[in-house]
């Protein structure tokens, strides 16, 4: 940490989950129809997420155990396939549990981040284009509608698309997959978002990866994003943002982007810069007129003359395959800070490392925490940091990557907070107590 450094006053650490990776019989999603239909044993989808960890019913111990920690936010998703399981039907029952889930982080002390939509879709929209289809803005926003009645329990920052430029890469993925060119199993048969989510997901193939979140592409880069796909996510997301603004002005909306942490060799920064452009800028660029952006980044991408490298012979590897990089959490809030400009805050939503080792996940956690502050300390509005993830859970295809500050017993579902649980938490509720005469960070 800089000299003398303190955590700005009202700084959020916390933890992070998505719906579909903790609360388990997702059965309307997208992805639920996919682990159905590959059937055991598919090349791209290792295990089925099945009740996951249970959190749809042990969401209150869930959050007992962050606020008893000493964390102060906890970020989880509103499951759309639950909100409206059919097209124009709202399942009442979804939106009491939600509204309750926020009542019951608000009365923990936890400041609810929520996010709307984190990779898996209803069966129906996918089924009718997903976000191809030409009303697809207009669908969304109206479950924004909808989920506005949640969101006004209490939620101060809502995300509408968790990592659109994902999204937007896993079409990409699917388009190369239908040619042949790509399909990680070797058969060509990609067809939906979900199979490429699954796809992503499988750790026993180092550095089939997209740097920078817990998914996967294509060798040691990404296809290039669908263009279509990823103007219909921005008209999406201001769409949404419009509806939620409307219900509730005092929200304050934003998304997530993946930061790919690109770093281009002596003599390639033009090909970074022509790299990173359609993968990850331009989706930070939408987040200017936005009321803050999420920061979410694992590791670094290397970039020469002709595009990405494999991460260096001896580097230090995840159970993902990836490089272990500390800093790249820094890195990735500078970058995000150059294109989104000084009156947009960011939080770091997603930022760990999946290992079965947890005095190496505290040596990341320290790295990462260290360039945080250093980029605080340079005068960046960073309001929070939120690990990935709370709990060990489904990684989109298996259950081996273990992320977690909790682990889960897959049998029992008992939780057992890990030793960085609880170093995360003693230094979350230190900088809950600590004197305000710090500096803070820039208001906005």
């Amino acid at each position: 940490m800089p000299a003398g450094f303190r955590w700005p006053a009202g700084f959020l650490f916390g933890a992070s989950t998505a719906p579909h990776q903790v609360e388990g019989n997702n059965t309307s999603s997208d992805m639920w129809a996919f682990e159905r239909a590959a059937g055991p044993g598919h090349p791209l989808l290792k295990e089925r997420s099945g009740d996951a960890v249970d959190s749809y019913h042990r969401w209150p111990e869930d959050m007992d155990l962050l606020a008893g920690l000493g964390f102060s936010a906890y970020r989880f998703g509103i499951e759309w396939a639950r909100i409206e399981p059919e097209q124009g039907h709202v399942s009442r029952a979804a939106v009491a549990h939600y509204r309750a889930m926020v009542r019951g982080a608000l009365d923990r002390g936890l400041t609810p981040v929520v996010t709307l939509h984190h990779f898996t879709s209803p069966l129906w929209f996918t089924a009718r284009g997903g976000w191809t289809a030409p009303d697809a803005p207009e669908l969304f926003a109206a479950y924004a509608t909808t989920a506005a009645e949640i969101l006004g329990e209490g939620v101060e920052y809502v995300a509408t698309l968790n990592e659109p430029n994902m999204i937007a890469v896993m079409q990409g993925f699917l388009q190369a997959a239908a040619s042949g060119a790509a399909d990680p199993s070797g058969s060509g048969s990609g067809t939906d978002l979900a199979a490429a989510a699954a796809a992503a997901a499988d750790p026993e193939v180092p550095d089939r990866h997209i740097p920078g979140q817990e998914h996967g592409a294509v060798a040691h880069g990404l296809p290039a994003p669908d263009p279509a796909v990823t103007e219909a996510l921005i008209r999406a997301h201001r769409a949404a943002r419009a509806a939620l603004k409307a219900a509730d002005p005092r929200l304050k909306v934003g998304w997530t982007v993946a930061n790919q942490v690109y770093q281009a060799e002596p003599g390639a920064e033009a090909a970074a810069a022509a790299y990173s452009g359609p993968r990850e800028d331009v989706f930070l660029a939408a987040a200017r007129e936005d009321d803050w952006v999420g920061v979410q980044a694992y590791t670094r991408t290397r970039i020469g003359p002709d595009g990405p490298l494999p991460a260096p012979a001896d580097a230090e590897r995840t159970l993902t395959g990836w490089e272990f990089y500390p800093p790249s959490v820094g890195h990735a809030i500078r970058h995000t800070a150059g294109i989104v400009g000084p009156d947009v805050p960011i939080l770091v939503t997603e930022n760990g490392i999946a290992t079965a080792d947890d005095t190496r996940r505290v040596a990341y956690t320290s790295g990462a925490l260290a360039a945080v502050a250093e980029a605080v300390a340079d005068g960046i509005d960073v309001r929070g940091y939120l690990h990935w993830s709370a709990l060990d859970n489904y990684e989109w295809g298996s259950y081996r990557p273990t992320f977690g500050l909790i682990a889960v017993d897959r049998e029992t579902f008992e939780r057992t907070p890990k030793e960085s649980a609880r170093l995360l938490g003693a230094l979350a509720a230190a900088a809950r107590t600590a004197p305000t005469d710090a500096p803070d960070a820039p208001a906005g």
